[in-house]
């Protein structure tokens, strides 16, 4: 027992990694977590990713950031991450289960924390972008707004959000944002992709589903954690 509980003891440290240079990353099993710090050139800060625990259960991570400048730019996208994803016609899946629990040691700041997912009539295409994104915002702090503009409302999972559409280039931006801060979700992903087939034309019968993570957007804002007690999800 002394035996296993040591093996055990170490397993555990061995997932606990810093995450720090730009683009560092952890992957573990069926996830990842990245510390993604994509546009920081925007301004000036720095942004270090902690990963406390994988396992095929789901992750516990927190990433700690200060930016200023460029109040209007996305610094980074410090997230966990489904790695090795079985590319999927969203129409032939079944369901995206998923679960998070959330906190902010600070609100006094510019940020979003998401779900971002990426999907492409190319099963090829590059995973960091998509013909379609779609955003599902759990929290937001200063005035954070989505990109394009408000479209309507909708309800999805028996809650009701503000849908935002945007064009990043070609690519299409659908965002639904919660009406009130939510730390606490358990969700299928699948019923927004319904809900968007179902109201705004979403190809799903020759969209892949490319890549699903869950983080921060930061813009600006003093020495701040976001830590992620738990996330998990699956595709199924």
């Amino acid at each position: 027992m002394k035996l296993t509980f040591l093996l055990n003891l170490a397993v555990a440290a061995s997932a606990q990694q810093s995450l720090c240079s730009q683009y560092s990353s952890y992957t573990s099993g069926q996830y990842s977590v990245n510390n993604n710090l994509w546009g920081e050139s925007s301004g000036s800060g720095s942004q270090c990713t902690y990963v406390n625990s994988i396992s095929s259960s789901g992750v516990s991570w927190s990433t700690t950031w200060n930016w200023s400048g460029g109040s209007t730019s996305v610094k980074s996208y410090a997230n966990s991450q489904l790695s090795g994803l079985t590319k999927k016609l969203v129409s032939n899946l079944q369901s995206i289960p998923t679960s998070v629990q959330w906190s902010y040691s600070n609100t006094n700041i510019v940020a979003d924390v998401s779900y971002d997912l990426f999907t492409a009539a190319d099963i090829n295409h590059v995973t960091y972008s998509g013909d379609y994104e779609l955003m599902i915002w759990l929290g937001k702090y200063g005035g954070a707004q989505p990109l394009g503009s408000q479209i309507g409302t909708a309800n999805v999972g028996g809650a009701t959000w503000q849908l935002w559409y945007g064009v990043n280039g070609s690519q299409k931006t659908y965002s639904f944002v919660a009406s009130s801060q939510t730390t606490s979700w358990n969700g299928d992903i699948l019923q927004f992709f319904k809900y968007l087939q179902s109201n705004q034309g979403f190809p799903a019968s020759s969209q892949y589903l490319i890549d699903l993570q869950f983080g921060t957007e930061p813009f600006t804002g003093s020495q701040t954690t976001l830590t992620v007690n738990h996330w998990s999800a699956s595709v199924n």
